[in-house]
C-alpha cells in the first residue's frame, strides 16, 4: 500500500471511529505529564519494514532500524497502563495492535498522537473476567484473528471493528486458544485445556458454528505457525512437530519450554528462556543464540529483520545481534528505572530517587524482596542493582542530607539503613556496626529482623529514623560524628513486639516536635524537650479519628497537621497545644450537589504531600490522586487511571520538586509526573523575574500565560502600563490559582493571562510588574515587553 493510499485510509478510519460505540480515542497528555517507565522486562517484540516494536509490561517502544531512534508509547500518550500480553504490527495498514491480559485492545496509528482504545472483549459480560487474555494476533488480508483465553475473535483492520467470535470448544464451549495461523486454505488453532489443534476452512462464512471446526489431534499446544509451505506446532511437553496432511511428525525436543514461535523474514524463530533457535522453512537450524554468562537473564521473545535478530529479555530490554556472526550483543531500550513497581520516591536537589522494597498495609515485608534502587539525574537514570547494596532487602524511604546532597540514606525494612555517597552504596548500618536494633522473638532470640522504615533530616542535620517492633523505635544519627541517640516508647506501645505492628511515616515540626503515624496507636507526638521527653498519642473516637491506623501525616505551611488514615482524612488545626490539652482532629466538610459531605470519607489514604502553594496532594489506595486547595474545601484535580496517565489508582508515594512544582507519583504499576506549575516561595525578591520576556506574537498569552516566578509567600502584585494605568492586581491569599482570575498566584509563582480589568487582551507595549511583600514591605519592579 503506497503512502498516499495509507494516508487516505487513516483519514477514513478516524472519521469512521466516531460512529462506533465501543471505540474511543485516548487523550494525549504529553503537554503536562511525563512517564518514567521501566523497559528492562520485555513481554513481546515484533518487526515492521523499518522498525522494531517491543512491549515492556505496560509500555511500548519502537526502534528505527536505520536511524536507531527510539520512541516511547506510554500512558502519557494514551495507553491504558494495564499488563500487555502481546503486540502486532501491520505494514499494510500502518498500525500497531496492543493486546492486554484483561482483554483490552489498543490501536496506535503511525505518525498519529492518538491511541484508539477498544473495549469489546474486556467489557463482554458473557466471558469470565479471568478468561479474556489476548494471546496472539494473526493477520489475513484485512482481518485479524485474535487468539484469546476463551476462543477466537475477528477484527476488521479496514473498518476497525469486531466481527464474529468463535467458541470452538466441544459443544461450542470456551477454550483457551494460544495461537492461530492460516495454512492451505484453513485456519488452524493451537489450544490448551486438552483441546488440541482445531481447524476450519477460512472461506467458511459460518465459523461461529463450532460444528464447522475439526479436531485433528488432542492435547495441549502452545503455538502454531506457518512458514512458506510448512506448518509447525509446539506442544506443551517441549516438543515441536511438523504437520503434514494433519499428521504430526516430531522434529525436536527442547530442554526448556518454548515461550513463543513466530515466522519472521522467512525464518522460524523459537524462543525459550535460555535460547533462541532460528530455522529455515525445512527446519534446518541456521542459528542458535544462547543466554551468556555476561548477560545473565531470561529470553522472552524474538524477531528478525534483515541481517539482525532482536531478542527480548527480562533484564536488559532488547538485545540486537547479527544473524550470521553473533559476536556481541547491543542493548536497546529507552532510558528508565529498574522496575515498574516504585514504592518510595524522593525528589530533591534536581534528582529523583526511587526504591522498590515494599511492605504491605500491615507493615509486613514478607516475602522479602531483593531489589536495588534508581536515581534520575539530569544526565538520565542511574540504576543500582541488588548485588551492589550489601544484600539490603526491602529498601524503602530515601533521605538526602541537606548539608551534603551527595550523601543519601535509604532505609531497609529488614537490614537497617544504607548510606550512599555519589550514587554508590558505601556502608550498611545494622546491628553489628551501629545502635540500630532488631526486633526480638523470645523463642528465637538470635533471629535478626530490623524493621527500619521512614527517615528524615531535621534542620540541624540530624537523621531521624523510626523502627517498628522495638522498645526504642525513634532514633537520631549524626552523620558528621557518627553519634546515635534513641528514645523509648514503652509507655504508649507496651509490648514492643506485639503492642503495635509499627509506624508508617513522621514529620518534624518547627519546634522539633515529631508527629508519627502508627499502625494501632493513632498519632504519636514526641519532643526531646532538652532531656525531659514529652510523649503522647491520640487515637480513635477520643480525638475524632476514624480509626487507630494512621497511614500518613503531613505538616502544612501553617503548622496544621493533616492526618491520613485507613478510613479517611482528618486535620489537627492547632498543633502547638498537643502535649498540654485534649486535642481534637477535625474532618473536612464539603458541599457536593447541595449536600454536606465528609471529604475522602472512608478512603484509605496512602500519602499526603504539601506543595509550595500550601495545597495538598493526597494519594489513595483505590481512587487515585486528589489535589486539594489549601483548606481542602475545593478539589482542584482528581486524577485516576481513567482520566489521566496514572497507570494505576493505587498510589504508593508522592514527592514534589519544590523548585518547579513537578509532582512525581509512584503507583503500583509505574511512575509518572505532573507539571502543576506550583513552586516554593522565596524569602525575598532577589530571584524574582517574569517570563517569557519579551512576550512575542507567536506566544499564546491567554492560554500559556506570563509567569512571575520566585516570589515570597505573602505578596501584592500590580501590573500597569507605562503610563501608570492599572491593568491587573492580585494578592497571595485572595487571587488563588484555578479560580478564574486574570492574575492568579500559586505559591512562589504568579500567572497573568494578558488581560486587563475589561477582560480584553492588552495591546503591545511596556508593562510594569510591581511586587510588594506584605510582611517585609520590600518592593520590586519588573519591566515586561508585550509584542502582539
Amino acid at each position: 500500500m503506497n503512502a498516499e493510499k495509507l494516508a487516505m485510509l487513516k483519514k477514513a478510519i478516524i472519521l469512521f471511529i466516531y460512529t462506533l460505540p465501543l471505540l474511543q480515542f485516548a487523550q494525549d497528555f504529553s503537554n503536562l505529564w511525563k512517564g518514567y517507565f521501566s523497559y528492562y522486562n520485555i513481554t513481546d517484540i515484533v518487526s515492521s519494514e523499518t522498525k522494531i516494536y517491543a512491549s515492556a509490561e505496560n509500555a511500548v517502544f519502537s526502534y528505527d532500524i536505520q536511524t536507531k531512534e527510539i520512541e516511547k508509547i506510554t500512558t502519557v500518550n494514551g495507553l491504558s497502563g494495564e499488563a500487555i500480553s502481546t503486540i502486532f504490527y501491520s505494514d499494510a495498514f500502518g498500525l500497531l495492535l496492543i493486546g492486554y491480559e484483561n482483554g483490552l485492545m489498543e490501536v496506535v496509528l503511525d505518525d498519529d498522537d492518538d491511541v484508539l482504545t477498544i473495549v469489546d472483549i474486556r467489557d463482554k459480560p458473557t466471558i469470565p473476567p479471568n478468561d479474556k487474555r489476548i494471546n496472539h494476533f494473526n493477520a489475513h488480508e484485512n482481518l485479524v484473528y485474535i487468539a484469546t483465553d476463551f476462543g477466537i475473535s475477528v477484527f476488521d483492520l479496514e473498518r476497525l471493528e469486531f466481527g464474529d467470535t468463535y467458541f470452538i470448544g466441544n459443544l461450542g464451549s470456551q477454550i483457551e486458544v494460544k495461537q492461530t495461523t492460516i495454512f492451505n486454505g484453513f485456519i488452524y488453532a493451537g489450544c490448551l485445556d486438552g483441546a488440541g489443534i482445531r481447524k476450519a476452512p477460512i472461506t467458511n462464512t459460518n465459523l461461529i458454528d463450532y460444528k464447522n471446526w475439526e479436531t485433528i489431534v488432542g492435547g495441549n499446544y502452545s503455538a502454531i505457525e506457518t512458514i512458506e509451505d510448512k506448518l509447525y506446532t509446539v506442544r506443551t511437553d517441549r516438543r515441536i512437530y511438523e504437520i503434514n496432511n494433519d499428521a504430526l511428525s516430531e522434529r525436536f525436543h527442547y530442554s526448556d519450554v518454548p515461550l513463543k514461535m513466530v515466522a519472521s523474514d522467512n525464518n522460524l524463530l523459537v524462543t525459550t528462556k535460555n535460547n533462541v533457535f532460528v530455522y529455515s522453512s525445512d527446519f534446518t537450524l541456521s542459528g542458535q543464540f544462547d543466554v551468556t554468562a555476561e548477560l545473565n537473564t531470561k529470553y522472552t521473545a524474538a524477531t528478525s529483520n534483515g541481517d539482525f535478530i532482536f531478542i527480548g529479555t527480562e533484564d536488559f530490554g532488547v538485545l540486537k545481534t547479527s544473524l550470521i556472526n553473533a559476536t556481541s550483543f547491543e542493548e536497546i531500550r529507552p532510558d528508565g528505572p529498574l522496575l515498574n513497581i516504585p514504592f518510595s520516591i524522593e525528589a530533591k536537589y534536581n534528582n529523583l530517587w526511587v526504591t522498590y522494597g515494599e511492605y504491605n498495609n500491615e507493615l509486613n515485608p514478607y516475602p522479602l524482596n531483593s531489589r536495588g534502587f534508581s536515581v534520575l539525574k539530569e544526565t538520565g537514570w542511574v540504576n543500582t542493582p541488588y548485588s551492589a547494596v550489601f544484600e539490603a532487602k526491602c529498601l524503602n524511604t530515601i533521605s538526602v542530607n541537606p548539608f551534603n546532597t551527595s550523601q543519601v540514606f535509604i532505609s531497609s525494612f529488614f537490614n537497617g539503613i544504607l548510606e550512599v555517597n555519589d550514587d554508590i552504596p558505601t556502608v550498611l548500618y545494622d546491628t553489628t556496626n551501629s545502635e540500630i536494633e532488631s526486633l526480638i522473638i523470645p523463642t528465637n532470640p538470635s533471629y535478626i529482623d530490623v524493621r527500619l522504615g521512614h527517615s528524615a533530616f531535621d534542620e540541624n542535620g540530624l537523621l531521624w529514623t523510626i523502627t517498628s517492633r522495638i522498645q526504642r523505635p525513634l532514633k537520631s544519627y549524626n552523620p558528621s560524628n557518627g553519634q546515635w541517640a534513641h528514645y523509648d516508647f514503652s509507655e504508649i506501645v507496651g509490648n514492643p513486639l506485639n503492642g503495635n505492628v509499627g509506624f508508617f511515616n513522621f514529620v518534624i515540626a518547627p519546634d522539633d516536635t515529631i508527629f508519627i503515624a502508627s499502625w494501632s496507636k493513632g498519632v504519636i507526638g514526641f519532643n526531646a524537650n532538652n532531656g525531659n521527653q514529652l510523649l503522647k498519642n491520640i487515637s480513635d473516637e477520643e480525638a475524632n479519628l476514624p480509626g487507630r491506623t494512621i497511614t500518613s501525616i503531613a505538616l502544612d505551611k501553617r503548622n496544621q497537621l493533616w492526618i491520613g488514615t485507613a478510613k479517611g482524612l482528618r486535620v489537627l488545626y492547632n498543633t502547638s497545644n498537643f502535649f498540654r490539652d485534649d486535642v481534637i482532629a477535625d474532618e473536612i466538610i464539603i458541599e457536593e450537589d447541595g449536600i454536606a459531605k465528609e471529604l475522602l470519607f472512608q478512603q484509605y489514604i496512602s500519602d499526603i504531600e504539601v506543595d509550595g502553594s500550601n495545597n495538598k496532594w493526597i494519594g489513595t489506595f483505590e481512587t487515585g490522586l486528589f489535589y486539594l486547595s489549601q483548606d481542602g474545601q475545593r478539589t482542584i484535580f482528581h486524577f485516576t487511571k481513567e482520566n489521566s496517565p496514572l497507570p494505576s489508582n493505587i498510589i504508593t508515594d508522592i514527592s514534589i520538586d519544590e523548585a518547579n512544582g513537578e509532582v512525581f507519583i509512584a503507583t503500583q504499576k509505574g511512575l509518572v509526573s505532573f507539571s502543576s506549575g506550583s513552586s516554593a516561595t522565596q524569602a525575598d525578591f532577589a530571584k524574582s523575574h517574569a517570563y517569557p520576556n519579551p512576550v512575542r506574537p507567536q506566544f499564546d498569552i491567554v492560554e500559556e500565560k506570563v509567569k512571575i516566578k520566585d516570589i515570597p509567600e505573602n505578596v501584592n502584585i500590580k501590573i500597569t502600563d507605562i503610563e501608570g494605568n492599572l491593568v491587573a492586581e492580585a494578592q497571595s491569599r485572595t487571587n488563588l490559582r484555578y479560580q478564574g482570575f486574570n492574575l492568579e498566584i500559586d505559591g512562589g509563582i504568579a500567572y497573568w493571562n494578558g488581560k486587563n480589568f475589561a477582560n480584553n487582551v492588552v495591546a503591545s507595549g511596556v508593562y510594569l510588574i510591581m511586587l510588594a511583600d506584605l510582611d517585609s514591605f520590600e518592593t520590586k519592579v519588573i519591566k515586561l515587553m508585550v509584542v502582539r
